[in-house]
């Protein structure tokens, strides 16, 4: 596993306020995971202690079965789990080769202390996510 650049982030909306030594620094927080398609990176319903951010590709979110999103490069997906209840709310699947910067639970936690920006798109990202998955689920 290698890890990420601060070029690997730089791109990425989610990091868009960081200077450059605030880039170096987060980017040896990620691993990098270069993957085909097909992969599943989370499961529905499964522990999750993983962030992820898309550098390159594209994914489907699918909950209950039913596609509920795509997402590409600059997204990010994993929150959900390590802010909520544990548990992951969605499965996410690689629909083409894609490149994916994964951080760990301790350090999304140090991310989110140490720049409260990112801590507030995130939790943002997180509220209309769980908004898309309920009326995904009751319609």
């Amino acid at each position: 596993m290698s890890t990420a650049s601060p070029s690997d982030l730089a791109s990425i909306p989610l990091f868009g306020s960081l200077s450059e030594s605030e880039l170096a620094e987060v980017a040896g927080w990620f691993e990098v995971r270069d993957v085909g398609p097909g992969v599943r990176l989370v499961g529905e319903g499964t522990t999750g202690s993983a962030f992820f951010v898309l550098s390159a590709g594209e994914v489907a979110v699918t909950a209950g079965g039913e596609e509920v999103a795509s997402l590409g490069p600059g997204d990010f997906f994993g929150e959900m789990a390590l802010l909520g209840p544990g548990r992951r709310q969605a499965t996410v699947t690689t629909a083409v080769p894609s490149r994916v910067l994964v951080l760990f639970g301790d350090d999304f936690r140090r991310l989110q202390a140490s720049h409260p920006g990112i801590a507030v798109q995130i939790d943002a990202a997180v509220r209309k996510r769980r908004d898309q998955l309920e009326a995904a689920r009751s319609s």
